[in-house]
């Protein structure tokens, strides 16, 4: 059974949905049968190459918040993020254009180590403070660290044209599949799951992907999962 995970670096549910998933698919009884692929989704397409500004004046500036309602939102971000056991700096990170980074995490696919890859890519963008996003240096050091080629990562990075056909063609399935958010979960393409869901919803929907065959269905639409999507992140309620 293939499940097939729509995210953005930049997307904080997609860094805690991930986590969540991960933790339901360790214990499904069929965990060795299942493959998980990343797919692209940019929360800013349109977004320039070297961009880049603080989260918190971007959430003020964006919704019309106070510094102490970002704060406070980042806040509870952090402890959602702390429930499943991830580091989550509230203060101090930016943010800025991962199509790059979807560019490179297409190379790490075809070489196996995509999954290392994206989960160094959260863990640098949401726990530490040096940025993923000022620079290529950074984005070259972690492909390594994933135990990607240094040499082939900086020629992809050279050349704008290398895997961008693969990131768009992911992201014109997604708008095919009706993901207008991230995280967003395919399962054997007979289900889909949108948003950060609880564990049981998870765990719903790999059994049923499992022992069932139909024609995709939304198990759960962004409504009720946290997600990340054109217009912003939710934020988690008192």
């Amino acid at each position: 059974m293939r499940v097939e995970i729509w995210s953005d670096i930049a997307c904080p549910w997609c860094y805690v949905g991930k986590a969540r998933f991960e933790k339901v698919l360790a214990a499904f009884p069929h965990r060795d049968a299942v493959e998980v692929v990343h797919r692209s989704f940019e929360l800013d397409p349109g977004r320039a190459k070297g961009d880049t500004g603080q989260v918190l004046p971007m959430l003020m500036n964006k919704y019309g918040m106070t510094e102490e309602q970002a704060r406070e939102g980042e806040r509870r971000l952090g402890e959602n993020a702390a429930a499943e056991g991830l580091d989550y700096r509230i203060e101090g990170r930016d943010h800025g254009s991962t199509f790059d980074m979807h560019r490179v995490l297409h190379l790490a696919k075809e070489r196996g180590r995509q999954d290392e890859l994206i989960g160094l890519l959260y863990r640098a963008n949401f726990a530490e403070e040096r940025s993923v996003f000022a620079d290529d240096e950074r984005l070259v050091e972690l492909a390594a660290e994933a135990g990607l080629d240094e040499a082939e990562v900086r020629a992809v990075l050279a050349d704008p044209g290398r895997y961008a056909d693969d990131v768009r063609a992911d992201e014109r399935e997604a708008a095919e599949l009706g993901a207008n958010g991230v995280p967003f979960f395919v399962l054997d393409r007979r289900y889909g799951v949108s948003g950060a869901q609880p564990a049981e919803v998870f765990t719903q929907a790999l059994e049923q992907a499992w022992g069932g065959r139909s024609p995709l269905t939304t198990l759960a639409d962004a409504g009720d999962g946290e997600a990340c999507g054109p217009d912003g992140c939710a934020v988690p309620g008192a």
